[in-house]
């Protein structure tokens, strides 16, 4: 069975902490053989504040325009997500929020784990992603990984001398979390398969 997993980049801001742990999860996630992954930077897909007549969830894939059919797609094509958030006031980006309020079938029955950061690990904005991915039909999972300050702080002074090696005390959770999600992913893609 061939699954795919993508990696959200939730916040779009200049200057973002999101591409470090980014660089982490791909050098540690990247050209395993129990999945594909994908990286779906929110930078890319620029949309409006969501502003469609008809709820996603009514409409189903009838995108209205070619830029939200075109995330629409993408979100599709994956079996199982890991959302990377930042917290800002003890929230996660409207700029994810607004993404996702674009679409609704394309998430149903399927898991979502995350990455968060900030001044308490993100541990706040993924609770609130928790309770809005219920709201998708999808399955949040339970274990996430959490940079706090003691590295983000190395890897925000590391600028451009930056490797993925300053997150290595959290490999053993992203193993945790990611065999999680595989197994998830794998579960729900054969019940979506089956009809």
């Amino acid at each position: 069975m061939s699954l795919r997993i993508q990696i959200i980049i939730g916040s779009t801001r200049p200057g973002r902490f999101a591409d470090k742990p980014v660089a982490w999860l791909v050098d540690r996630l990247d050209g395993r053989d129990d999945f594909e992954l994908d990286v779906l930077d929110l930078r890319d897909h620029p949309l409006p504040l969501f502003d469609s007549p008809m709820p996603p969830a009514r409409s189903l894939r009838d995108y209205p325009n070619e830029a939200v059919a075109e995330l629409g797609r993408r979100f599709d094509s994956a079996d199982g997500y890991i959302a990377v958030t930042s917290e800002y006031n003890h929230g996660y980006p409207a700029s994810l929020k607004n993404a996702m309020d674009y679409v609704f079938p394309e998430f149903n029955k399927k898991p979502m784990s995350f990455v968060g950061y900030g001044n308490a690990g993100g541990a706040r904005a993924i609770e609130q992603l928790r309770l809005v991915t219920v709201e998708f039909e999808m399955a949040p999972l339970r274990h996430a990984v959490h940079i706090l300050p003691d590295l983000m702080r190395p890897a925000m002074m590391a600028a451009e001398e930056f490797t993925p090696a300053l997150f290595e005390s959290l490999d053993d959770r992203l193993e945790m979390m990611v065999s999680e999600l595989v197994w998830w992913s794998s579960a729900l893609k054969v019940a979506r398969d089956a009809g």
